[in-house]
């Protein structure tokens, strides 16, 4: 060992330090850089991937709907100001060429030298396996979302729009997420893992019963397996499925031949709290665990109130969401683990509330909307191609993300030149061959005909539209969708409202209004602002509030019918609504919110669906809405222009004696505290409006309290403030 003497240790440290400083430097230049693909593309593929994973009774189950491709191949090129030569690591998914100022390299190299100037750098590559990407590092030179990219299709366009080139290409900005290291590359992406154990254990002679304690998901781990024979895994939401070995919707069946013991993980995920480990011949097994798999999401939104139950219904709320959130929004965790638009446009309203997580938003959406060209619904259903217009809708307002719209405006376009290409001749959307028209699952539900629900969702799509159309500044489409919006709404009111009912009727067949009055569009009629007040009212009570019309059960439709209550001002029915519909799941041991809950089942039927005894899913994403009615209709948060650059909070207890929250927004979060007595309130960003009643003149130390009558009162909010206002609660 080299003795270092004391007169060279300062010469020493000094080197070191400098050595520290140059790896740091080169450490922070490298972080710049990411993986970068056509955009969409990776979506789609990892899409396409996670979406047949889906098993049956360990049969495979693919989707319902056309899947679209990734582009095989495709060009990246970038211009640069190389201030000194320099060394430029290359990583790429697929076979490649390298030009420098058009000038190629010869084979698939590693990392090229650049030289001092102006330089247009370019990579062209080929896979057909999974999405052609590449990681490019060099000091001055590495790859982000400013690259441009091409599948060869002829015309130059950027993020903002078409640009004339000669080279006549098609280029669009590069899509990108957060693969910022150059030895992962996105086809090995893989969500993250953590041990869990069950919190009982029965074991006999040949198998294993494990619960572990709530719903969950992840991949069992078999611990000293050791022998030759059968081994079986059969998977429970429920003790009683996981019991039933015929009619489990999920199992595992492996076939054994170990000397030597060893540890064995499941090949696929898969939803469960319970499983039974049944084998035969030689076979011994130590112990059973298991892998749960997660989204690394961050709790940024919370809600706390002095009602334990309800408390007890947003935290398992949001435990079913997060489970719910895999690498995109799916439906259920056991069944059907797909991407369906109709489920996922209520995650994405959940989320803002909850974990503001706009990535999984984006990706979820364009997995969604596939390529051009167009040739049927999303999933095949109408409703859900107008959901997915309500999520862009959505996704602007609380993120202000103008880049995804700009970018993706073509594929809005063409998606909504398919459903005008299917309108009939009153210009109303009707379910056509190869349609299917969902609106909900419930007996005896009518499809036929004009459906008033679906023009109300094709109207707000319409509107949708408008709007992407302004932000990408093509004046002729804005004009052009406005004027179809305003007289789809014409339409809707001249041909379904009928005075006599005091509500929209459910359809039409061949022009004439059929008696039926469904919850459907008349509760989407109330926040999308559609009625006027009187209309409302005689909605609220002649709808809404009526016995007599057909009632929802699916968590999926309660989310829309409670929250057009909450918007006519009714929390403390709402409330009551709340714990009697998610209270009845916990009595009955849900630890998660199902897909469907029918008070009047019981037994073993509360977990049949679809004919088959387990049907039911009991991890489903649409059963998480408190979270979202809490946020928005209770906390009362919402933005008021793009990304919270303003906003209002009307906060209403609704018959709680307080409550606290956070509601996350772009760059930080709302918080506010509310009892009968008063509020505190603060935020991160934007410029707010404190809106709420009060008996007495209510009083703030920080600033002025305006009063707008009949008891409402406003404070105007700053960020980075704290507001404390003294009131008594109406």
């Amino acid at each position: 060992m080299k003795v270092i003497k004391a007169k060279n240790l300062k010469n020493h440290i000094a080197f070191a330090t400098l050595l520290i400083m140059v790896l740091f430097t080169d450490l922070a230049f490298a972080q710049k850089a990411t993986w970068i693909w056509y955009p969409g593309d990776y979506e789609i593929w990892l899409g396409n991937k996670m979406q047949n994973r889906r098993t049956d009774r360990d049969s495979f189950l693919p989707v319902l709907w056309k899947m679209d491709s990734h582009y095989v191949l495709i060009e990246f090129h970038k211009d640069f100001n190389v201030p000194a030569a320099e060394e430029v690591k290359l990583n790429v998914e697929g076979i490649y060429n390298v030009k420098v100022d058009g000038q190629a390299f010869p084979g698939y190299p590693k990392s090229i030298t650049v030289p001092a100037g102006h330089h247009k750098l370019s990579l062209k590559v080929y896979c057909q396996n999974h999405v052609p990407s590449i990681f490019v590092q060099g000091k001055t030179i590495v790859s982000d979302d400013t690259w441009l990219v091409t599948f060869e299709d002829k015309e130059w366009i950027d993020a903002t729009g078409t640009v004339s080139d000669k080279s006549g290409t098609t280029y669009l900005n590069a899509g990108s997420w957060n693969f910022n290291n150059i030895l992962s590359p996105p086809s090995q992406f893989k969500l993250p893992t953590e041990p869990q154990y069950a919190v009982k254990s029965d074991k006999a002679p040949h198998s294993f019963f494990l619960d572990f304690g709530k719903e969950t998901f992840g991949f069992v781990k078999l611990h000293g397996l050791k022998g030759r024979g059968k081994l079986h895994i059969y998977y429970g939401e429920s003790k009683e499925e996981a019991l039933s070995t015929d009619h489990c919707e999920t199992l595992d069946e492996l076939t054994v031949s170990e000397p030597h013991k060893k540890d064995s993980v499941m090949e696929l995920s898969k939803a469960f709290r319970y499983i039974n480990v049944q084998f035969d011949g030689s076979i011994s097994v130590d112990s059973v665990s298991m892998l749960y798999e997660y989204a690394p999401l961050n709790e940024r939104g919370g809600f706390h109130c002095s009602d334990e139950e309800v408390n007890k219904i947003y935290d398992v709320a949001k435990y079913t969401l997060h489970l719910a959130t895999r690498e995109f929004f799916i439906d259920g965790i056991k069944r059907d683990r797909w991407i369906w638009s109709g489920d996922a446009y209520q995650s994405y309203l959940m989320n803002y509330y909850s974990f503001f997580d706009s990535p999984t938003v984006s990706r979820t959406m364009l997995a969604l909307r596939g390529k051009d060209p167009v040739t049927s619904h999303i999933n095949t259903i109408m409703d859900y191609t107008f959901y997915w217009f309500l999520g862009i809708y959505d996704y602007y307002q609380y993120t202000g993300d103008k880049t995804f719209i700009k970018q993706f405006y073509p594929r809005m376009q063409s998606l909504m030149d398919y459903c005008l290409g299917r309108r009939n001749k009153d210009g109303m959307m009707v379910g056509l061959p190869g349609d299917w028209v969902f609106i909900d699952w419930a007996d005896g539900l009518s499809k036929k005909g004009e459906v008033s629900f679906e023009q109300m969702l094709f109207c707000r799509s319409l509107e949708t539209m408008s709007l992407c159309a302004e932000l990408n500044n093509d004046p002729m489409g804005a004009v052009k969708y406005n004027a179809l919006a305003a007289d789809l709404k014409t339409k809707i009111f001249k041909y379904y409202w009928n005075s006599q009912q005091h509500a929209l009727v459910h359809s039409r067949v061949n022009g004439v209004q059929t008696a039926n009055v469904t919850r459907y569009a008349n509760m989407f009629g109330i926040f999308f602002n559609y009625f006027t007040e009187q209309q409302k009212q005689e909605v609220k009570q002649h709808v809404l509030l009526n016995d007599k019309i057909q009632k929802i059960t699916t968590p999926y439709m309660r989310f829309y019918e409670l929250e057009a209550l909450c918007a006519m001002g009714e929390q403390p029915y709402v409330l009551k609504e709340m714990k009697n519909y998610w209270g009845g799941m916990f009595k009955l041991g849900a630890t998660s919110f199902w897909e469907e809950y029918d008070p009047t089942k019981t037994g073993a039927d509360i977990y049949a669906m679809y004919g088959r005894p387990f049907g039911k899913s009991l991890c489903h994403a649409w059963g998480a809405s408190p979270i979202y009615l809490l946020g928005k209709y209770y906390l009362g948060v919402k933005p008021l222009s793009p990304g919270y650059q303003a906003y209002i909070v009307e906060p209403n207890l609704g018959g709680l004696q307080w409550m606290e929250g956070a509601i996350p927004t772009p760059n930080g979060a709302i918080k506010l505290y509310c009892s009968t007595k008063q509020i505190r309130i603060s935020a991160d960003e934007g410029n707010g409006i404190l809106r709420f009643k009060s008996k007495t003149a209510p009083v703030c130390k920080q600033t002025m309290v305006m009063a707008k009558g009949k008891n409402v009162y406003e404070i105007q909010m700053q960020k980075g403030e704290t507001f404390v206002i003294d009131y008594n609660a109406i």
